[in-house]
């Protein structure tokens, strides 16, 4: 989940405004240094997946005589850092492995090659449409699909059974009665959830569950509504009613983390792949865990999280990168990534063999289970964070709002109107 929640935590913004306003007029400016070898980035594959990749570098290199691919590992936290100066000094890889998030930021200043114009029709048609759209701004295509995870329920048996639960729930509306109920029978929390700004958006997300736009066509704040306000005062009740951790105003993600793996919370919103983390760190939790689909609103949306690949407007290799990355992401190396990194693939085809070759296992681990689960709703799965400009804006001004609500020091009504008004004026 640490992964899920990097994908979402878009960091460093006040760098990145500072650096975007030259990406145009340094990519404009004096031409790349021309290399023989195409230069592919990703974010801390090495060392696990150090022979999956020189294995596909070199099946690549085999089908295409006379292209060398240089492939350059970065760590998570020196990313972002990394291809904002690289992409200020016009030296950024041939292809860079990223999330959408973090670049429509960049697609937003005509930074990254228009995919339309360079991949077909048919072959876009052959990844999940949900997760292509993930990745446009403005109707173009910035970046292709490369693996995904989606949430999914981790939740502790023993505390249901003690609270006289016996399913975990599917909905926000149920999430409320069992957390009141948890709370009365256990004196523990059904769940953690952080309302930091600069931390996870699942909270900005469950809006979008619950059929709140947060912008709306215009590009203004989109949950300034009834519906809206409803969404508001869900959260303020439940944390006015104690039915959420104190910390929830000060911690972030890891907290929730922890919570569960001590057994104080009930449920856990993270990727299926978390389940061998919960295994190592906290066996007796782990051996009362099961799996169950995400929470969602009425909606039924479920989030995503994708990472993708994106090339450089001014490569000077166009034609090779668009080649490899599309390599990277076919149908039968995506289905080789998610069987050895425990994610998701992102073409269709690839999605249809993984669930085919889940279910016929009879003997499926809890892992499995979840991974299935997973697997299963990315029918109704999409991006809910839309690729906006300045979205870390929209999720600060929703979330200290929201918070100001929790602590009495306004209104819903006026947390609502303000953080609407933040947005609109930024």
């Amino acid at each position: 989940m640490s992964r899920m929640k990097t994908w979402r935590r878009l960091g460093i913004f006040a760098l990145l405004g500072l650096l975007l306003s030259w990406v145009v007029s340094c990519s404009s400016g004096s031409a790349p240094s021309k290399s023989p070898e195409i230069e592919f980035w990703t974010m801390q594959l090495q060392p696990k997946f150090t022979d999956y990749f020189n294995k596909l570098i070199a099946n690549f290199e085999a089908q295409n005589p006379g292209v060398k691919v240089r492939w350059v590992d970065v760590p998570w936290s020196a990313m972002e850092t990394r291809i904002l100066a690289a992409v200020q000094a016009n030296t950024a890889p041939d292809v860079v492995n990223l999330n959408p998030n973090f670049a429509s930021q960049l697609a937003s200043r005509n930074a990254w090659l228009d995919l339309d114009s360079q991949v077909p029709a048919p072959t876009r048609q052959q990844y999940l449409p949900n997760i292509w759209k993930s990745s446009t701004l403005n109707g173009k295509s910035f970046g292709i699909p490369w693996y995904l995870t989606t949430n999914v329920t981790i939740y502790n048996t023993d505390l249901l059974k003690k609270a006289g639960i016996s399913k975990p729930p599917t909905t926000y509306a149920e999430l409320a009665q069992v957390a009141q109920q948890i709370k009365d029978k256990t004196g523990k929390y059904a769940f953690f959830t952080t309302f930091i700004a600069q931390d996870a958006s699942d909270v900005l997300e469950s809006f979008v569950q619950m059929g709140v736009p947060l912008v709306d066509e215009q590009g203004k704040a989109g949950f300034n509504t009834t519906a809206g306000k409803a969404a508001f005062e869900y959260w303020v009740d439940l944390y006015k009613k104690g039915l959420l951790p104190r910390e929830a105003l000060t911690q972030g993600h890891q907290h929730g983390i922890e919570l569960y793996q001590a057994g104080e919370t009930a449920m856990l919103s993270s990727g299926a792949e978390f389940i061998d983390t919960i295994a190592k760190n906290a066996p007796g939790i782990a051996s009362v865990s099961a799996v169950a689909p995400q929470i969602t609103g009425e909606t039924g949306k479920k989030n995503v999280a994708v990472m993708n690949l994106s090339i450089p407007r001014n490569t000077d290799k166009p034609n090779d990168a668009v080649k490899f990355a599309l390599f990277v992401t076919n149908t039968e190396n995506q289905l080789a990534f998610a069987k050895a990194a425990n994610v998701l693939p992102s073409t269709v085809a690839a999605v249809e063999e993984y669930k085919r070759q889940l279910a016929s296992d009879a003997n499926a681990s809890p892992i499995e289970q979840g991974r299935s689960i997973s697997a299963s709703q990315l029918s109704q799965s999409e991006v809910l964070v839309p690729t906006i400009k300045d979205i870390n804006v929209l999720q600060k001004a929703i979330y200290e709002n929201m918070q100001a609500a929790m602590l009495g020091e306004k209104t819903v009504d006026q947390a609502v109107a303000d953080a609407a008004s933040t947005w609109d004026q930024r």
